[in-house]
């Protein structure tokens, strides 16, 4: 069991857009083992290779109420979207102790490569739907407040650098 440490907010490497996994080798499988075994010990739903300093598309996800039910995503991508929407609290490991209630699409349909090789296409929805957008955020460079307006992002963003002191 590997636990990686968190970058920090803000590292620039946060907002910077993840490369492309060419291909599912042992590697990749590794990377994609540590992520789970950091998620959990963060505990959290999901995690993003960027949030621990690996520039490459690679996700995990697991809202499961039991655990032990990671989906590994690479190169994810959000083929529809439901108009419905839900909200859910959302936080981040590279922000700590702060959070805030986002709306997103209640359902998602995404297209990922799984740790076969083999390009999947699956529906999440609930909790599930919220962690893989989040984490899809997280691969194209941005953070769960970035969907907040201006003002409450601020407000977010100020509360977090009181709590790190």
């Amino acid at each position: 069991m590997t636990v990686r440490p968190i970058l920090p907010w803000p590292d620039k490497r946060l907002r910077t857009s993840a490369d492309p996994v060419e291909a599912i080798t042992d590697d990749i499988r590794a990377i994609w083992q540590d992520m789970i075994d950091t998620m959990e010990a963060m505990p959290g739903v999901g995690l993003a290779a960027p949030q621990i300093g690996i520039g490459l598309q690679l996700a995990v996800v697991d809202a499961s109420d039991e655990r032990g039910r990671a989906i590994r995503l690479a190169n994810p991508e959000i083929i529809e979207v439901s108009p419905e929407t839900s909200e859910h609290p959302e936080a981040s490991p590279n922000l700590p102790g702060v959070s805030a209630k986002i709306t997103r699409p209640a359902r998602v349909d995404v297209a990922f490569t799984d740790a076969m090789g083999l390009r999947v296409r699956q529906e999440f929805v609930g909790n599930w739907a919220t962690s893989v957008q989040h984490q899809i955020d997280h691969l194209n460079g941005r953070m769960f407040f970035d969907n907040l307006s201006r003002t409450k992002r601020e407000m977010l963003l100020k509360r977090a650098r009181k709590v790190a002191r």
